[in-house]
């Protein structure tokens, strides 16, 4: 199993939030790029990025500092944020980033899913479901659609999909543990690999994640915060791709 440490980007600076309240924010760099070099010299080998201004506000705010990130290290980088076109889709793919997160497009727009899955592949792209009691949730997590977490997983599967990012959002950023009853409902009824995240407060549940063969876990407040011992987690579990 993967472990991504998330950086998630507001205002070029790195942030994290209280179950995706804006209002809710504390920061923790003001350097980006030093926090992504730190991850990586504790044995990641993998990074997950949210522009979260572009989340909010339907366009990419942090392309330069992703980029930067990206030239800088060595890791290989998943982000989303704002991403609404296939444009947007390529300029990520053309700046060297390993796996593009889609959110908003895919509830709003699945027929532009298809054809990014077409033009780009399936290892290229990862969908986030997000959800808000049982539905799944758009706009930065500002609305909620009428569609069902495990309806729109089997949709996306059928359109080709490999990989998803499932967030409990009430969980999120709350170091209370994730939503294993959502994750394992998931698992058990599609083939699609998924990256567990929201809520992840020990290395513990990453060891329980890991025996439950998920594919990746994302962890932020609890290394922010010291919970988690991220070079000892990746020991723990190994930090393999497959």
């Amino acid at each position: 199993m993967i472990i991504l440490p998330a950086i998630d980007l507001k205002e070029g600076k790195v942030v994290r939030l209280e179950q995706g309240d804006f209002n809710k924010e504390t920061v923790y760099s003001s350097d980006p790029i030093k926090t992504a070099l730190q991850f990586e010299n504790k044995g990641a080998s993998w990074l997950h990025i949210v522009d979260l201004d572009g989340a909010s506000e339907g366009e990419s705010r942090n392309f330069d500092i992703i980029k930067k990130i990206r030239n800088k290290t060595g890791l290989s980088i998943q982000t989303g944020g704002g991403i609404r076109s296939i444009n947007d889709v390529e300029k990520l793919i053309e700046a060297g980033i390993d796996r593009v997160i889609l959110g908003t497009l895919a509830v709003k727009n699945p027929e532009i899913l298809s054809d990014i899955i077409e033009k780009f592949g399936s290892d290229k792209i990862l969908v986030s479901i997000d959800a808000h009691d049982g539905k799944v949730a758009t706009s930065g997590w500002k609305e909620t659609s009428n569609l069902k977490v495990l309806e729109f997983a089997k949709m996306l599967e059928q359109k080709g999909v490999k990989y998803i990012l499932y967030t409990d959002i009430k969980r999120d950023g709350m170091l209370v543990g994730p939503d294993f009853k959502g994750l394992k409902e998931l698992k058990q009824n599609t083939e699609l690999k998924i990256i567990a995240s929201g809520g992840i407060s020990s290395i513990n549940e990453i060891e329980k994640l890991n025996d439950l063969n998920f594919y990746g876990v994302i962890t932020g407040q609890a290394i922010y915060k010291n919970k988690i011992d991220l070079k000892a987690a990746i020991k723990k579990v190994g930090d393999q791709d497959s």
